[in-house]
């Protein structure tokens, strides 16, 4: 069952009634208008959609099917100027009130953006509408509207599926001129350098910066390479230079991240992954179990965890408790970390006469919680 429960769409009459006039419509689970790059041998690059919908605004979404002729299912589709300037004035027409209409200006804007070159390839305007984020992604475009949706912090981690994501997004070189494919890039940095620009080349991967595309409120990051497009960070998170999150994973409430936070996992509020710390992920041999942080709770410097830890809990520095760990209870049995998975109030620590492994419960001693000035974001 997914944690992210859709909600019953509540829909005003002028809505109804346009929706009635698409014979077949079915509203989309999610949907949003950006820009993608397209390379010279046809693939997507990448695509920026500046605001994204998740299981709201349902009249933009009408206007957007008929502009698009889309009525069910999932699906992606480029839209050219004059599709485009349909689409906006219709919208205009439904939009009320004097406050800003967060689609309607994303519309506009990608209109511009589109408009200019791109040096990796093309700029096109493209829509995307997907009828069930409970099942796979389709292609690029979806597969990043996916990611968006994460990092705006409309799903929550391991929220929606994203099977198959991996093999729809292409290896791309993210550089401060926008995306290019990676054939022949040489001759393609030196075509650059001839007409003038300065290349500087921030990865070679299929994931971009987030910070490229999303610049979630309430947050710190203290080096935009160490987050992942599709992390999902939470107001108060604080992501110092070693911290790292990757997409699908991210936190639930302020958090002190100055360790590693592997695909899928997620950490609870008020929590600190310390200095070199690690969480295995269900990615590259990680496992099938998600893991988890709970609230409160502390994973000391290079330490870490391969179990989910509850609220409360303290992970001792240097101390890494894999699932198959032996560890000694507070009863004095020894069991497996597995079977301590979840538990609260538990600290973490390697007897240093002994070198076995020991869960105590805590009585109020250790962490003391995150510094609140620090999260003030």
């Amino acid at each position: 069952m997914p944690e992210h429960e859709r909600q019953p769409r509540n829909v005003s009459d002028t809505v109804a009634a346009l929706e009635a006039k698409l014979d077949g419509y079915v509203a989309p689970h999610a949907y949003a208008v950006g820009v993608a790059t397209v390379g010279p041998s046809g693939g997507v690059l990448d695509v920026s959609f500046p605001h994204v919908n998740c299981d709201e605004s349902w009249g933009t979404a009408v206007v957007l099917a008929a502009s698009t002729g889309h009525r069910e299912g999932t699906a992606s589709y480029r839209l050219d100027q004059d599709t485009l300037d349909d689409a906006i004035a219709d919208l205009s027409e439904l939009a009320t009130g004097d406050g800003p209409h967060l689609n309607l200006d994303a519309w506009t804007l990608s209109g511009k953006v589109a408009a200019l070159p791109a040096l990796g390839g093309e700029r096109v305007v493209v829509a995307c509408l997907i009828d069930n984020l409970y099942q796979p992604p389709v292609d690029t475009i979806d597969a990043y509207l996916r990611l968006h949706l994460l990092s705006h912090r409309k799903m929550i981690p391991n929220s929606m599926n994203l099977n198959g994501l991996f093999g729809l997004l292409n290896t791309v070189v993210w550089t401060n001129l926008g995306p290019f494919e990676p054939e022949n890039f040489e001759m393609t940095r030196m075509a650059l350098r001839a007409d003038g620009h300065n290349v500087e080349v921030n990865l070679v991967d299929k994931f971009p910066r987030m910070l490229d595309y999303v610049v979630p409120s309430g947050v710190r990051i203290a080096d935009a390479n160490r987050v992942r497009m599709g992390a999902y960070l939470s107001e108060g998170t604080v992501v110092m230079h070693e911290g790292f999150c990757n997409f699908n994973a991210g936190t639930l409430g302020p958090a002190m991240v100055e360790g590693r936070i592997s695909q899928g996992v997620v950490v609870g509020e008020h929590s600190d992954i310390g200095g070199g710390a690690s969480i295995m992920g269900t990615l590259s041999g990680g496992g099938t179990d998600v893991v988890s942080v709970g609230r409160n709770s502390l994973i000391g410097a290079n330490g870490g965890i391969g179990i989910s830890i509850g609220d409360d809990c303290i992970v001792e520095a240097g101390c890494y408790i894999t699932a198959g760990t032996l560890v000694t209870t507070p009863e004095g049995d020894t069991v497996k970390a597995k079977d301590l998975s979840g538990a609260n109030g538990l600290l973490f620590r390697r007897n240093s006469k002994t070198g076995v492994i020991e869960a105590i419960a805590r009585e109020g001693a250790g962490w003391q919680g995150l510094n609140t000035d620090l999260h003030d974001n």
